[in-house]
């Protein structure tokens, strides 16, 4: 963690990066290839140990391999450096603070905030993160979420069956409810996500009229009548994640 020495160290790199910008942006105290500004504050490594987990191995070299500069063994998207429920990878693609658990300073963790649909980056209350993207893999019967290309999560899901084939396209959540009912098939369905103004949506196992809740043994499986089926807990998740806008990309396979 960011401990007093490393803190000294960064006082030091201000006070001459005021004094000398030009020299200190190239400076490259350690020789690992990085220079210090990257080190301490993108990185948070020590400028003046090119191998600070002491695997053999120098930061630069380990980072650009895609592994963990603080743990031996652990890639980046394993690491959390400072325990705020991000992944060191998922941080440095989302332009939050890897060695911050609250990058925007408002008293929620990056992850937490980014996990329930938040910027952790604007300190401003209820500020939601943008350019959020569903995408369904029929193949796969996977459901993924993401913020631009940074992979946040994925979960099994039952897509529609041969019969009722959910439709591929890309389209958008227009409606949010919490408990939606449909006539035609005379269910529920919870925290149902309307595509195309309800002719199919996301939501949780569906519960039928004489109170039946659909088992979680159908998930992974093509049996809905053309929606796209979570299972409970994860339904809830990505119900409260996603906004009205949100995309939503239905492709034959994630791959």
């Amino acid at each position: 963690m960011f401990t007093k020495q490393k803190f000294s160290i960064l006082i030091v790199f201000i006070i001459l990066l005021i004094l000398f910008p030009t020299v200190c942006l190239a400076l490259d105290s350690d020789g690992d290839g990085m220079s210090d500004e990257e080190e301490m504050k993108v990185y948070y490594t020590d400028p003046y140990n090119s191998d600070i987990d002491g695997d053999g191995y120098d930061d630069y070299r380990e980072i650009k391999n895609g592994y963990s500069p603080h743990q031996p063994k652990l890639k980046m998207w394993q690491s959390d450096y400072d325990q705020d429920g991000l992944s060191d990878k998922q941080e440095i693609l989302l332009g939050t603070d890897l060695g911050n658990p609250d990058t925007d300073g408002d008293g929620y963790l990056d992850g937490k905030e980014i996990f329930s649909g938040h910027d952790p980056k604007n300190p401003k209350k209820g500020a939601r993160v943008k350019n959020k993207i569903i995408e369904i893999g029929i193949k796969e019967q996977i459901l993924r979420y993401k913020i631009n290309e940074v992979i946040l999560g994925e979960h099994k899901v039952s897509t529609g069956s041969y019969k009722y084939p959910t439709p591929l396209d890309e389209f958008l959540i227009d409606g949010k409810i919490k408990k939606a009912y449909s006539k035609k098939w005379s269910l529920w369905m919870p925290y149902f996500l309307s595509i195309k103004k309800g002719w199919f949506g996301i939501h949780e196992l569906p519960e039928w009229r004489d109170g039946r809740k659909e088992g979680e043994a159908h998930l992974g499986q093509r049996v809905s009548h053309g929606c796209i089926r979570l299972g409970i807990g994860p339904a809830k998740k990505i119900y409260q994640w996603a906004d009205l806008g949100t995309k939503v990309i239905v492709k034959k396979s994630l791959k």
